[in-house]
């Protein structure tokens, strides 16, 4: 069975284009546009794997991830950010992110990234 993965950003381009990155090889378990809809899909499906942007509304991707790892700490993160977000970054790590990427995203980055996390 594909790893599940949870797609979490605000922008639905981004999601598409992760979701035609990863399809292939793993199986998306939902989409959330914010923080709040993260952590509740995320007790919902108790996914493998969560891709989380920053920066959202409502509940941005540090608050929702350290619920998410508060909740259940062998959660795999993965912090989608964009470049200059160093500091936000930092906190995601204090937060319990796994690893991150960089936008725009390029297939071997996410790929590995996800490879040294769930691996």
């Amino acid at each position: 069975m594909p790893p599940q993965v949870l797609l979490v950003d605000d922008s639905d381009f981004m999601r598409n284009l992760l979701r035609e990155i990863l399809e292939e090889n793993f199986e998306i378990v939902g989409e959330a546009e914010n923080g709040v809809e993260a952590v509740e899909l995320y007790r919902e499906h108790d996914p493998d794997l969560v891709m989380m942007d920053i920066v959202m509304p409502i509940r941005d991707g540090i608050e929702a991830t350290s619920e998410i790892t508060g909740g259940d700490p062998d959660a795999n993160v993965i912090m989608c950010t964009s470049v200059g977000q160093e500091e936000k970054m930092k906190n995601a790590v204090k937060a319990g992110a796994d690893g991150y990427i960089t936008k725009p995203f390029q297939k071997p980055n996410v790929l590995e990234a996800i490879d040294d996390v769930v691996a």
